[in-house]
């Protein structure tokens, strides 16, 4: 997709408060089979989504004996203003457990309705995430930085999906630096689309309208990101390039006693000071191997920069095996 498109479907997104943006089944099943073993007897809660429409809730019934699951909680939000899109204004908010019974064709009677309206962060839904031993769903991007704030203080695992401009929010950069959150497997167009409702516009030359009627929308710019351990974050970074006699293609920050790095394939070999790489270095970074020493910043508080130009947000590291 363009990025003006892109701009333009997340500017029109943010205009209308809005944070319909629906994952499809293909892309949750894509991830979760990287993390399987860490289901087993545990209590899955999905926290914003309506299990009537919810593919992680789909994914989670279609896989629950698999996954070994104990008990699977979808909550539903309702929003108490009126939405000129929502065709159901009567409803409640309400959430549903499920512990591995015959599927049927979901009613009113199997809700349990709450007196709010369900919001994440209302203390009804704290109380079911309290219960929960992992959150996985697809949270509002308008409110990343609150919700993942959230799940560090009550101690939650998680799998969740964000824009990836999320890592350069101070809150959750701090969080990938001290090694408590990380990228997970897909990001970018790893990710293949998110169903969108009627009333947006399919910006963008990727946007289709699939087999089953959905509407969907490839910005191609988000991540998962999670505190489950998987081994493909312990591969190193193969490293072939050398900064000794290639010093010029790796020039000095004006503002940082340290070397720029345009892509994570050229950090070098032998370097054994600190590099400013691309914030894509992320979905590679493996801790054993390097370390995080800060983001963006030089010693004077401004970008960093290079003969006074500043090149796209840098990631300041350093390797450890040096």
């Amino acid at each position: 997709m363009a990025r003006n498109a892109t701009n333009k479907l997340l500017q029109k997104a943010k205009k209308l408060k809005s944070d319909e943006f629906y994952t499809q089944l293909s892309d949750i099943a894509s991830e979760l089979q990287h993390y399987k073993e860490h289901f087993k007897d545990k209590v899955v809660y999905c926290n914003c989504d309506d299990p009537r429409n919810s593919n992680f809730f789909n994914y989670f019934v279609q896989n629950f004996k698999e996954l070994g699951i104990k008990k699977l909680i979808t909550a539903c939000y309702k929003e108490k203003a009126n939405d000129l899109f929502d065709t159901k204004e009567s409803e409640n908010a309400f959430f549903y457990e499920y512990s591995g019974s015959e599927m049927r064709g979901l009613t009113d009677a199997d809700f349990v309705y709450f007196k709010g309206d369900g919001d994440f962060r209302s203390q009804e839904s704290i109380e079911l995430l309290k219960q929960a031993d992992i959150v996985v769903t697809n949270p509002p991007f308008s409110l990343f930085r609150e919700y993942v704030a959230q799940l560090v203080r009550y101690e939650k695992k998680f799998l969740i999906i964000g824009n990836i401009n999320a890592i350069t929010y101070k809150e959750i950069f701090k969080l990938i630096k001290e090694n408590k959150v990380w990228l997970g497997i897909h990001l970018g167009r790893g990710i293949s689309g998110f169903i969108v409702p009627e009333h947006y516009e399919l910006y963008g030359t990727e946007a289709r309208i699939d087999e089953a009627g959905s509407r969907i929308i490839s910005p191609n710019n988000c991540l998962w990101l999670t505190n489950l351990e998987i081994s493909q974050r312990h591969e190193d970074i193969v490293l072939t390039k050398k900064y000794v006699g290639h010093e010029t293609e790796y020039p000095q920050y004006d503002n940082y006693n340290g070397i720029n790095v345009n892509r994570t394939q050229d950090i070098p070999v032998d370097y054994a000071g600190y590099m400013g790489v691309p914030i894509t270095f992320l979905h590679k970074f493996n801790p054993d191997q390097f370390e995080i020493i800060r983001f963006r910043k030089g010693d004077d508080g401004k970008d960093l920069s290079v003969n006074g130009k500043c090149p796209y947000f840098r990631i300041l590291i350093k390797n450890k095996r040096i």
